[in-house]
């Protein structure tokens, strides 16, 4: 029976499991989403405000950081508002919003992966025509590629799955997945499972290729280098490769899961999916923090900044309330006044 999302009830079965705990798990996710936030938006003023890291690398990071934000904010608000909730539901429009803004965070950080390793793969491998290669405007189309590209085939992917009859209404899930909903549905579709495999394809399949070969590529130069090189390029690369490979492994899992789930615990998924959508966002900035030393220092730099800047401050306005506490200055603005 065909009824308007506004109409349907979505049920979420997986909080049950450990409702006695509900309140730690509220706080432990309350803490994590925050610290991802506040990791995020601290890269993304650090790159904005330092002019020396407006390259290339440091734009696809600052965009990677938004991704997070994305990411984040898709998902964990309304786990936390179900875990203070009596009954764990959402509207279907709710919960096909919530499939779009997480499956773009995942595909547009894949997509952003790739276009990384391919300025990676310039900087080492062709380091002579970097900046020939990667000019502005080649930097502009690479990021609105890497975001237009999973806006708009996300956008069709819910789109097919919001024509599709429900018949169930239960998901045994913290949140709204598209895979879920296609189990819910009254049809299987085949036009939908083939535009499901073209856009895993498109979105996760070919950049993986690009990111693989694009690190067979840096290797193999590596290799030949000096010590020195060699070593500078790892640690360039490394916090991209860690990132890379614990979202590919995340995601591979979830997707054997929906397809073996039979046989497979559910907490398992819950678990990966917790990976997916916690691990990254707070990983990102804390990695490339720590590992890229231009971030490294433009932070420093600018924490001295804002030292300098309060103690002045705050010398300025213990001078001003001493002076304005003393006779003469009194007297002064007094006869100003009269």
């Amino acid at each position: 029976m065909n009824h308007s999302p506004l109409d349907i009830t979505i049920i979420f079965t997986s909080y049950g499991s450990f409702r006695p705990l509900n309140y730690f798990f509220f706080t432990l996710t309350f803490i994590f989403y925050l610290l991802s936030v506040l990791s995020n938006i601290l890269l993304m003023l650090v790159i904005y405000f330092e002019s020396s890291l407006h390259k290339p690398m440091y734009i696809f990071l600052f965009n990677l950081a938004v991704n997070g934000l994305i990411g984040s904010s898709a998902i964990w608000p309304k786990v936390m508002e179900n875990l203070l909730s009596d009954t764990q539901k959402s509207s279907l429009l709710a919960c096909l919003v919530q499939v779009f803004w997480s499956y773009f965070y995942i595909s547009s950080a894949y997509t952003t992966f790739s276009v990384m390793a391919y300025d990676r793969y310039i900087s080492i491998c062709k380091p002579l025509l970097y900046h020939s290669i990667m000019t502005p405007r080649k930097v502009k189309a690479l990021l609105t590629a890497a975001n237009i590209i999973p806006l708009s085939s996300i956008s069709i992917q819910v789109y097919l799955t919001s024509t599709l009859p429900m018949c169930g209404y239960t998901i045994h899930n913290l949140f709204c997945d598209n895979l879920e909903l296609l189990k819910l549905s009254c049809v299987k579709s085949a036009l939908v499972s083939l535009y499901g495999v073209c856009m895993i394809t498109i979105l996760i399949g070919f950049p993986c290729i690009i990111v693989l070969l694009s690190y067979a590529k840096i290797l193999t130069v590596s290799l030949k280098a000096s010590k020195d090189a060699r070593k500078k390029a790892l640690s360039t690369c490394s916090p991209h490769l860690i990132t890379f490979i614990n979202l590919s492994l995340a995601s591979l899992f979830v997707d054997i899961y929906h397809r073996y789930s039979s046989v497979l615990p559910g907490n398992a998924c819950i678990v990966m999916i917790i990976d997916i959508f916690v691990i990254p966002p707070l990983l990102h900035p804390i990695i490339y923090g720590i590992r890229t030393q231009e971030i490294r220092k433009c932070f420093v730099k600018t924490v001295r900044k804002k030292e300098r800047f309060f103690r002045i401050y705050s010398a300025f306005s213990l001078t001003m309330k001493f002076r304005l506490r003393s006779g003469p200055i009194n007297v002064l603005f007094n006869d100003k006044i009269n």
